[in-house]
């Protein structure tokens, strides 16, 4: 058992080192001694061997805090317990060593306006219909509420902002995901329906509204009707594309399919814009009798220019392979 006041005092060489030896001691046994130590300082150790417990001197010098059981060192709830403390302060980023932080799920919240969060938990069932514009709760919450059934939730910005601004009407299996920014300030940061329609635009009848994603302009409204392109089809309706009426000879292929060609004057028979595999007819009205030409990607049998020419109407076929137009023609037709 050891105390010492540590200070040296002044004396005999012999009695300077015994006086040394005491301070030693003192400090290797931690005071050690039933009783306190007559001498205190700020933050000095005691080993209480009267209650078996090591003990420091707080920083204001007036009090013992104790730090663990000297017999077994299990440290003493004094030092482990934080429930009493309300706001535990870290002195840089919680590292978990490897383990996980677990969320709890608390009791049921009955749906209330304003609906109040509790603190058992971070996952709620919240229960009744009674519909709700904001919540109470404190600041810096992430809290989930899984919805028994159907109520309403009303959009609020700066109490509670819903995604997109719309209102939501629950069903049973809906889970929210909320954050507190501040407090009774909450924001929905995502919500996932029972039924798999997911967060994002959604109204308050838990459909797309057509607006929002510009059915028919974003993307195809859906008909049942509608041809696939890739792949075989049985024609029930007619399939008809409307003549073109082009009277100069030069017949554009992305203006259409079959054409109609009254000239008034000699012309070279002429297509552009080819297109590999594309067909038709042109009606030509020839009643001039003008002469007709024909370009040198428009292939045809040696007497298609001279029989055409001929005044009278017709009707030419074409077929194109990309590069090429390749012609026939009826005999004259009037």
């Amino acid at each position: 058992m050891a105390e010492h006041d540590y200070v040296i005092a002044n004396d005999t060489g012999a009695n300077v080192r015994s006086d040394i030896n005491n301070v030693l001691s003192a400090i290797v046994s931690q005071n050690s001694k039933g009783t306190e130590p007559t001498t205190k300082f700020a933050y000095m150790f005691w080993a209480d061997t009267g209650n078996d417990l090591l003990k420091q001197r707080n920083a204001a010098n007036n009090a013992w805090i104790s730090i663990l059981t000297l017999s077994t060192g299990a440290v003493t709830s004094a030092t482990t317990e934080l429930s009493a403390d309300t706001s535990p302060a870290l002195g840089g980023f919680l590292d978990a060593n490897g383990n996980y932080i677990q969320m709890q799920k608390g009791g049921d919240i009955a749906s209330a306006s304003p609906t109040v969060i509790d603190t058992d938990g971070d996952y709620f069932i919240c229960t009744g219909t009674t519909g709700f514009s904001a919540m109470t709760v404190a600041a810096d919450r992430h809290f989930f509420l899984e919805f028994a059934g159907a109520l309403t939730m009303t959009h609020g910005a700066g109490t509670l902002d819903l995604p997109g601004g719309a209102n939501i009407t629950t069903a049973a299996g809906d889970v929210g995901e909320f954050v507190s920014t501040a407090s009774n300030v909450v924001t929905c940061v995502n919500y996932s329906r029972a039924g798999g329609i997911l967060n994002a635009d959604i109204n308050a009848s838990a459909a797309i509204a057509d607006t929002k994603i510009s059915l028919g302009t974003a993307i195809q409204a859906y008909d049942s009707d509608t041809a696939k392109t890739d792949a075989d089809q049985s024609w029930t309706g007619s399939q008809r594309a409307t003549l073109v009426t082009d009277n100069d000879g030069s017949f554009d292929m992305n203006a259409g399919q079959n054409f109609k060609c009254t000239p008034s004057g000699n012309f070279t028979l002429t297509f552009t814009n080819f297109a590999n595999g594309q067909s038709g007819f042109i009606i030509l009205v020839n009643s001039g009798g003008h002469t007709v030409a024909l370009h040198g990607n428009s292939k045809a049998d040696a007497n298609l220019a001279t029989t055409v020419t001929t005044a009278g109407t017709y009707i030419l076929n074409y077929i194109s392979d990309g590069t090429n137009a390749y012609l026939t023609n009826s005999a004259v037709m009037a």
